[in-house]
């Protein structure tokens, strides 16, 4: 083989390797990228999709979280919450996130990292309660899941670490008694999360005892059911506005809704071919 077709064969399999490499690391910037559902936000994030399209990674967030006032100190350590998402972080790079189990939200009154960003990814709208007032109280990063296999709690063993953790005590998170039916003679001290005000800080995650997490903090629209607009909670005066304009006329006909009920009565139902 001559020299220049020698040089020429190098060279294309040098040119191959390169393009190999190059999909490979846009193939990895791409999945980086991508909104990740179980991805933790900061306080006052838009939805995962619309939090994407309006974060420009800048980065003042974080900022304002390590500079924050109450900065907690663990074993002489500064706790700091958020993290700007680095390749391997499982997070789209460049973006806000924390991890509970290790870093939690400490929920700050004046809650700094909020209103550090300049573009509205994270919004005073996502603080607030029904009466407009906004406070860390209100945010929605995310909800407490417990696994009860793993609770010791659930075994009988007496551990309320999660329920002391919590900053909203017997709110987000209560305590229930139940009879252990095994002994007969003791009691169960199981914890209970209440949802709608369980702000997804991760405390409680921090503070498991279990070697891993027996309760864990997971974005709302991951884990919360949806009961759907046909129905209604009869004793909640807010969820009864939303079919206030509701009618109650009957559209749809078939040979069945014609007939009066009584003709099914102890006769079985034959149904509409």
């Amino acid at each position: 083989m001559d020299k220049k077709r020698r040089s020429f064969l190098v060279g294309l399999a040098q040119a191959a390797a390169v393009s190999t490499v190059g999909g490979t690391l846009a193939a990895g910037f791409i999945e980086e990228n991508k909104d990740k559902p179980l991805t933790l936000r900061p306080p006052g994030a838009l939805d995962e999709k619309e939090f994407m399209k309006t974060c420009i990674r800048c980065g003042l967030c974080v900022d304002a979280c390590k500079t924050r006032d109450n900065i907690f100190v663990i074993d002489g350590v500064k706790k700091t919450t958020l993290e700007l998402a680095k390749p391997g972080d499982k997070a789209p790079l460049g973006t806000p996130f924390f991890i509970a189990r290790t870093n939690p939200c400490y929920m700050c009154e004046d809650i700094p990292c909020m209103y550090a960003c300049p573009t509205g990814a994270l919004t005073p709208d996502k603080c607030k309660n029904d009466k407009g007032e906004v406070a860390i109280d209100y945010a929605k990063m995310g909800v407490a899941v417990i696994d009860p296999s793993s609770c010791i709690a659930y075994w009988g063993l007496q551990c309320t670490a999660c329920y002391r953790a919590c900053p909203e005590l017997d709110k987000a998170i209560t305590i229930e008694w139940r009879k252990n039916k095994r002994t007969g003679k003791h009691a169960y001290r199981i914890p209970i999360v209440h949802e709608d005000a369980c702000t997804g800080c991760g405390m409680c995650e921090e503070a498991c005892v279990t070697e891993k997490a027996a309760i864990q903090i997971f974005p709302r629209e991951v884990v919360l059911g949806k009961a759907g607009d046909r129905y209604v909670k009869g004793w909640d005066a807010k969820d009864q506005m939303r079919v206030k304009n509701a009618s109650t006329k009957t559209t749809t006909k078939t040979g069945r809704s014609q007939k009066s009920a009584l003709d099914n009565l102890n006769g079985g139902i034959k149904w509409d071919e």
